[in-house]
Formats: structure tokens, C-alpha cells, sequence
């Protein structure tokens, strides 16, 4: 006996490490299986971790597990991941594994799949990336019939976990997900008749077109299935399933057949609570719905009959009915009641275009407002046609205080409507405006709109809408934000168009205001400083690229940063993402501001393009409140008087929509009018003063002054023009930078009689009238900045030229002086005249050495007293 029970244990020890060991042993068999059945029968790039092969997980059966599997596309989705599977496990006799070709197919008995994502697209151009199955060459069969496949299920149980599926259609716009699928089933396939149970749990959302109809919907079913494979028919039996937490009860079968599928399925709430309807709600939508108290009944029945194939659909008949409903939330004060609900889904043909909603009765009542509406909805396919009435009051503040809704901002406001409207959708994308049909009125009053895109709440006290065939016209408008008030009037041209297409919103509109500040339009960025400094932590509104509209404004006072405009009038035009100013007119500095051009939100940073008029300026106030007139021409502030001007300004903005002025480029004309200067308030002036001391700053004659500039890239240049102080000329030129380093030449045409008493002396004897006339020029090179320059002048060239003009008039004197003396005495002797003629030509030359000799020690007297002080010069 012991001998046999050693030897039994001898025998299982050695079973059992065969079946631990010999896995490892056929490793490389099965990778050679899985690739060649991937390249077999895959166009795809396939890649997987190690396979591990196993005896022991599901003895007596072989256990195949592979990880990592990744499948990804060729041309034309070349790269794209069609499936990514976080394991696969395959059951199946150990004998499979030993079969060859000419065995027939390999037979797996169970799968296991978890975390799937199958990835399924198509392209604008109707190709599909879920197309990869090789096409078979078409070879006499030789063998069975089986012989053409090398894989076959005789499956008693599969699962799929923790997997998802999308799908994407680019001509339709149709985009179908399934999240958190699970799902499961066990039964005999191999037999003709057998039974299927299952149980599903997923996750389900559609949107068309941008639109969603389905939002994360959650969907459960436990669903026992007769299967008849000989007839190719599925039995659904003892079935039970839940929408979001409405359940459903079904029964009817499913059948295969050659040109489709044959439906014959009814289904219907097994109770009639109305709270079944609040279950359709999404549970983070309804919350606890465990203590609410509902009465009333709720009933949803329908059946679906009839073939899907290519060309038809099933018949529908769904019906969802309610009757003097009430419902209240424990923790709320307000309940809904009187609640009527009357909705039909019908197609009677088979024909897809025919199905039609009709939602005949939708009422409620919340305090002592009442709303009614119904909906008709057809050709739900194509051109889809509305047919809509409402008829109602809603006080938008009951909405939390009776339904648990989450709302990012409180609700405020009561909204009264009365409209009708029927309309199909290619009228609106089409303006067919004779196919739209409006009528009635919407009302808003007292309501506050705030949102992250706002700093301040928006508070409309009153909104009169008006809806008409072709427009909607806006009759009243009242609001107010910050200490901003704005009203208007005004039309819609498409709001229809707008709200249920891509189209613009188009309109034309009247706008005033009596009190506008653009800070209260700014968006609030986060900071941890309790004191914001709105220009430096705000950033602007983009303009909306679905206006496209007129706005004529008419505003009392408009606050811009430190300005503060008055009577602003003029035409703002919104199309594609920029605001074009048309005409606009405003008073500001004592003066008249006229601005037209442009301001572009299209690209990330905002952009400008505007032509400005100033007329009649204060120069003081503007320039000390503009920044960009300030780096325009700093000196300019100094200045008291009256300024025109005309700008041609283009840049991008900053987050308050005030210039960047690191990259503001354009063009100027400064005309300046009755201006006075103060002298004594400039660092310049003083250094020009102690340079030339024979001008008087504080005189110069800046009337009718005009001067052009160019500025591009924060360098301003300034081309030459001219001033006059008395009967000196001044011609001025140079260019200066936005950071106020100065690079500028002032050339000065004195007359020599501001050079002092020595030259004025030596004038006096050369007792010519040309004399009178002379002047030098005087260079003064201003570098540095405005508020320390740097001023050099350069003398010694007019010195020479001075000089030499002396001598030349008194040569000109004296050859004249001498040329006379011959004519005198021409009656005389020659050697006389010879004589006469060399003292005359002795004395000149003796004359002109002295005169520069002298001429020479004045002006440098003269320059060595101009480094003194500005009084030590005297007669």
C-alpha cells in the first residue's frame, strides 16, 4: 500500500511539474501561431508583449494570455491606433495546440478581454480604418471546409472589461461612444439550441453635428438569450435592463437573415411612478431620488417590428405619458406640479425619413408660473422641419429652489414668452426667410448674467424681443455692469440660423449710454494680492467670431484708463473676429478726437489699425495723460497752447487693449497753434541756454509750427523743419527712441552781430552794407535723454567762414578803392602811377593781415568769454 501511494505521489509530483514546466517548452510554438495567424489573415501593424502559456490557470484546459496588444493602421490612417488591448486570454484544449494545418481549425473554448479601446473612424472621403482583413485567394478546397480558417469558437463563456469603443464619422459629423463597458456571457454556442446569459454595463453618448442627443447615459442589462444557430434567431427572455434608473422590461427576438436583420421587440416600465421619469434624468443630474415625493403616473411603452437593411428601418411606435405629476426634493422649497407630458415616436413605412417626434403636451407649473409647449419634429434624417409653440412664465430663481440643478452662477429673472415657430433647416442655412415662420414675443426683466468671461455681472433690467418672419427685433434693451449703463434697440436678421446652424448672428443696432467703462467688460485673472491693479491683471474680451453686425453708438462720457472722453458718436462695424470704427467722434482735452480703423481679436495677440485726428488739443493735458503722445514727442509737454494733429497709428494691444508700444508703427503731422513754452521745466532748454547764450528760449515762435514724423519699431523720426527766434533761423531734424535717448541736430543761422563787441567793432570799420548780412552757422548736437541730454555746438566752422568773408568784402573794398585811384591819375607819370600802384598793393596786403590778425583775436576773445556765464559778455 505505501508503495502505491509512493508511487501515485511520485506520479503527481512528476504531472505537476510537467504541467508547471512544459509551458515554457511550447513558448515559441504559440508566438509562432499567433504571428502567423496575424499575418495571415491582418493588414495591420501588430505589435504585443511576451505570449504566456499556461497549464495550470484553467486546467484541464490550456491557458494563452498576451499583454500589450496594439494594432495600428496603414495608408491611409498610417499611424493611427485602430485597438489597444491591456491583455487577451484564450481557453482551450491542450491537444489544439499540437494540431497542424491539415487538422482543421484550432478550436478555443473561452476569451477574456480587458481594457479594449477600439478606435473606429472614417474619413471625408468615406474611407474606413476598421477594414483590415486580407482577402482569402480564392483555391480548390482540398480538405473540409473548415480547412480554409485556422480558428474556430466553440465558446461557454467570454468577457470584456474595463473597455471602451469610439466612433467617428467625418461625412455625417456623428460621433458614438461607449465607456466603462463591461460585459459578459455564458451558454453553449456549439449546439443548435441553447441559451445565452448575459449582463451588460456601459456608458453611452452621441452628438451629430456638434449637437449631443446622448450624454454619458447609463445603461444596464441583464438579458437571458435562447439562441437558435440553425435559424440564426435570438429569443430575448426573462430580460431586464435600465435606463440611466428608469427599468425597462422587454421581450421578442432578434433574427439574421440574408439582407439584414428581422426585429420583433416590445418593451415597457414595469411601473408607473412619475418618478420613472426623473430616473431618465442622469444621476448627477436628479441626485437622490430615493426621498422625493412624486405623484402622478409615468408610462413608457413602445414596439419596434419590422427589417434593417440598407434601404429600411423597423417600424416604431413609442409612446411616453404622464398626467398631473408633482414632484418636491425634501431639502427644496418649491415643487413642480401639474406636470403633463405627451410624447410620440412614430415611423409607420419602414422609410427612415419618416420617423417623426411629436411632443404634444409638455406643462408645468412652478409657484404661480405656468409654462406649456409643444414640438414636432420630422424628417429627422434630411431637412429637418420645426413646429413650435410656448406659452409661459418662468421665474428663473424657482428652477434651483424646486430641481436639484448644479449651477455655476445663481439664476435671476423673470421670463415671459408667447411664440410660435416653424422652420425647416435648409431655409435657415439657405435665408429662404419665406419658409420660416415667427411669431410672438419673449420678455426678460430683472435678470444678472455673470460668467469667468466677465469681471463684473451683467444686470438687464429689461429686454423686450419681438420675432417676426424674417427678423427679430430687439424693442428694448436696459443694463447695466460696474458703474457702466447701456441700452439699445435694434434687429436680428438670423438668430434662428444662429442658434440651431453655424451661421452669424447678424444685426443692425442702436446703442447708447450715458456712463461706459471699459474696465468693467475685463476679465479678472487670478491673484493672490487682495488689491488688483486692473490694467496690470486683466486681459481683453476677444471679439466673438459669430457677430456680424452694426452697432451705432452714442455715449455721454467713455472712461479708456486715465481718459475720460465726452460725447462719443459713431459706427462700430463686428465681422470676423474685428471691430472696424467708422466716423467716431468724441471731445476730450478741449479739443476734438476723431478716430476711424480697425482693432482684430483673429489672431492671438490683438491688432490695431487707426487713423486719428486731433483738433484743437490742450497740449499740456493730452500729452501728460497719453502715453503715446508722450513717446511721441516728450518735449511736447512743456508746451502750453493748442495742438492739430493727424495719426496713423497700426500695432498689437495688450491685455487692457492699451497700445504695446514696442510695436506701434506709423506716422504723424504736429500742427502747433498759440503756444507758449515753459522753458524752465526742461533739462534741454537749460543746456541749449548755456550753450548759446544769445537766445532766449522762453520767445520762440512755435505758431503755425508743423512738423512730420515716422515711428516704427519704438524709434521716432523726426524730418527737418524750421523755427524763428527774431533773425535767427533754426532748422531742426534728428529722431529720439520711445525709451527717450535723444539723437538730435538743430542748426542755428546766427547773424554775426550776436558774437559780441570785438566783432561787432571790426564790422563797423569795414563800413559795407553786406556786412549786415552775414551770418555762421551754429550746430548744436543733442544726445543723451530728455531728462539728462547732452548738448555740444561746433563754432569753430563758423568762425572760419566768418573770417574769410571779412577779408573777402574788405578786398573787394579796397581792389575797388584803388582802382579808382588809378583813374585819377592817369594823367601822371608811369613811375608815379607804379609807385602809387605798389603802396596801394603794399597797403592792402599790410591791411588784410591786420584785419584777420584782429578779426582772429576778437572772435577768440569772444569764445573764451561764451565759457563764462551768460552776463559776462557786455558792450
Amino acid at each position: 500500500m505505501k508503495k502505491t501511494l509512493k508511487r501515485l505521489g511520485l506520479s503527481l509530483l512528476i504531472i505537476t511539474v510537467l504541467l508547471i514546466v512544459s509551458p515554457y517548452l511550447f513558448q515559441t510554438q504559440i508566438k509562432d501561431l499567433i504571428r502567423n495567424y496575424i499575418n495571415e489573415n491582418v493588414n495591420a501593424n501588430v505589435s504585443f508583449d511576451d505570449v504566456d502559456l499556461s497549464f495550470v490557470k484553467s486546467f484541464p484546459k490550456a491557458h494563452i494570455s498576451i499583454d500589450n496588444v496594439t494594432v495600428t493602421n496603414f495608408t491611409p490612417f498610417e499611424g493611427d491606433t485602430l485597438a489597444s488591448i491591456k491583455s487577451a486570454a484564450f481557453n482551450m484544449s491542450i491537444k489544439e495546440l499540437f494540431k497542424s494545418k491539415d487538422d482543421g481549425p484550432i478550436v478555443i473554448n473561452a476569451i477574456r478581454v480587458d481594457g479594449a479601446a477600439l478606435l473606429i473612424k472614417s474619413d471625408i472621403n468615406g474611407a474606413t480604418n476598421y477594414d483590415i482583413t486580407k482577402e482569402k485567394e480564392s483555391t480548390p478546397s482540398k480538405t473540409n471546409d473548415n480547412s480554409t480558417s485556422s480558428v474556430s469558437f466553440s465558446i461557454d463563456h467570454y468577457s470584456i472589461t474595463n473597455s471602451s469603443l469610439n466612433y467617428s464619422d467625418a461625412i455625417s459629423k456623428t460621433v458614438f461612444q461607449l465607456h466603462n463597458l463591461n460585459h459578459s456571457g455564458t451558454g453553449i454556442f456549439s449546439t443548435n439550441q441553447s441559451e445565452l446569459d448575459t449582463k451588460t454595463e456601459v456608458h453611452i453618448s452621441l452628438s451629430h453635428d456638434n449637437s449631443n442627443y446622448l450624454n454619458n447615459v447609463s445603461i444596464k442589462l441583464d438579458a437571458l438569450i435562447a439562441l437558435n444557430l440553425s435559424e440564426n434567431r435570438y429569443t430575448f427572455k426573462k430580460n431586464k435592463g435600465f435606463i440611466n434608473q428608469l427599468p425597462l422590461e422587454f421581450n421578442g427576438y432578434v433574427k439574421l437573415i440574408e439582407t439584414g436583420q428581422e426585429i420583433d421587440i416590445q418593451f415597457s416600465n414595469p411601473e408607473s411612478s412619475f418618478k420613472d421619469f426623473l430616473a431618465l434624468v442622469p444621476e448627477q443630474y436628479s441626485k437622490n431620488l430615493g426621498q422625493v415625493e412624486t405623484s402622478g403616473d409615468f408610462k413608457v411603452n413602445g414596439e419596434i417590428k419590422g427589417l434593417i437593411t440598407e434601404t429600411t428601418i423597423p417600424s416604431l411606435d413609442i409612446n411616453i405619458v404622464s398626467n398631473n405629476a408633482r414632484f418636491q426634493y425634501p431639502e427644496l422649497p418649491k415643487s413642480v406640479e401639474n406636470i403633463s407630458i405627451n410624447t410620440t415616436i412614430k415611423n409607420t413605412t419602414g422609410n427612415i425619413d419618416d420617423t417623426f417626434i411629436a411632443i404634444n403636451t409638455l406643462n408645468f407649473k412652478i409657484d404661480e408660473d405656468e409654462f406649456s409647449g409643444s414640438v414636432i419634429l420630422k424628417n429627422l434624417t434630411k431637412n429637418i422641419f420645426v413646429n413650435a409653440n410656448i406659452d409661459g412664465t418662468l421665474n428663473l430663481a424657482n428652477i434651483a429652489k424646486a430641481y436639484p440643478v448644479s449651477l455655476e452662477n445663481e439664476l435671476s429673472g423673470i421670463l415671459k414668452g408667447k411664440l410660435q415657430t416653424a422652420f425647416d433647416i435648409n431655409a435657415i442655412n439657405n435665408n429662404a426667410y419665406q419658409r420660416i415662420k415667427n411669431n410672438g414675443n419673449i420678455s426678460l426683466s430683472d435678470f444678472t448674467f455673470t460668467s469667468e468671461d466677465i469681471i463684473n455681472p451683467i444686470h438687464i433690467s429689461k429686454a423686450d424681443i419681438k420675432f417676426n418672419t424674417n427678423t427679430v427685433e430687439l424693442q428694448s434693451f436696459e443694463a447695466t455692469t460696474g458703474t457702466s449703463d447701456f441700452s439699445a434697440t435694434g434687429s436680428l436678421q438670423n438668430l434662428l440660423g444662429f442658434l440651431l446652424s453655424d451661421k452669424k448672428l447678424q444685426g443692425h443696432f442702436k446703442a447708447t449710454s450715458n456712463k461706459f467703462v471699459v474696465s468693467d467688460f475685463m476679465i479678472e485673472n487670478d491673484s493672490d494680492s487682495d488689491e488688483i491693479d486692473t490694467k496690470e491683471t486683466s486681459e481683453s474680451l476677444r471679439i466673438p467670431d459669430f457677430l456680424d453686425c452694426t452697432i451705432n453708438a452714442s455715449i455721454n462720457t467713455l472712461v479708456y484708463d486715465n481718459l475720460n472722453l465726452k460725447d462719443v458718436k459713431g459706427a462700430f462695424i463686428i465681422k470676423d473676429q474685428q471691430a472696424i470704427l467708422k466716423d467716431m467722434r468724441s471731445k476730450i482735452f478741449d479739443g476734438g478726437l476723431s478716430l476711424s480703423g480697425s482693432v482684430s481679436t483673429k489672431t492671438e495677440v490683438p491688432e490695431f489699425d487707426l487713423n486719428l485726428g486731433a483738433a484743437n488739443f490742450d497740449i499740456s493735458e493730452s500729452f501728460k495723460s497719453l502715453e503715446l503722445l508722450q513717446n511721441l514727442a516728450p518735449i511736447a509737454k512743456i508746451f502750453q497752447g493748442k495742438l492739430n494733429s493727424t495719426l496713423h497709428l497700426t500695432g498689437t494691444l495688450k491685455e487692457d487693449y492699451s497700445p504695446n508700444l514696442n510695436t506701434v508703427s506709423g506716422n504723424a503731422l504736429a500742427e502747433l497753434l498759440t503756444t507758449d513754452i515753459n522753458a524752465n521745466e526742461a533739462a534741454l532748454f537749460e543746456k541749449l541756454s548755456n550753450n548759446l547764450n544769445f537766445i532766449d528760449f522762453k520767445k520762440l515762435n512755435l505758431k503755425d509750427i508743423k512738423t512730420y514724423l515716422d515711428f516704427e519699431n519704438g524709434l521716432v523720426t523726426v524730418k527737418p523743419f524750421k523755427l524763428k527766434y527774431q533773425d535767427i533761423d533754426i532748422q531742426i531734424s534728428g529722431a529720439h527712441g520711445f525709451d527717450k535717448t535723444l539723437n538730435y541736430k538743430a542748426v542755428f543761422e546766427v547773424p554775426a552781430k550776436y558774437l559780441g563787441t570785438d566783432i561787432n567793432g571790426l564790422i563797423a570799420k569795414i563800413d559795407n552794407k553786406q556786412v549786415n548780412n552775414i551770418t555762421i552757422p551754429v550746430t548744436a548736437n543733442i544726445t543723451g535723454t530728455y531728462s539728462s541730454p547732452s548738448v555740444k555746438t561746433d563754432l569753430s566752422s563758423g568762425i572760419s567762414k566768418l573770417t574769410q568773408q571779412l577779408i573777402d568784402i574788405e578786398k573787394q573794398k579796397l581792389i575797388a578803392d584803388g582802382k579808382n585811384k588809378v583813374k585819377d591819375l592817369l594823367g601822371g607819370l608811369l613811375n608815379e602811377s607804379k609807385k602809387t600802384t605798389d603802396s596801394t598793393k603794399t597797403d592792402s596786403t599790410t591791411t588784410n593781415n591786420n584785419l584777420s590778425k584782429n578779426i582772429t583775436n576778437a572772435l577768440g576773445g569772444f569764445l573764451n568769454k561764451k565759457k563764462k556765464k551768460k552776463d559776462s559778455i557786455k558792450n
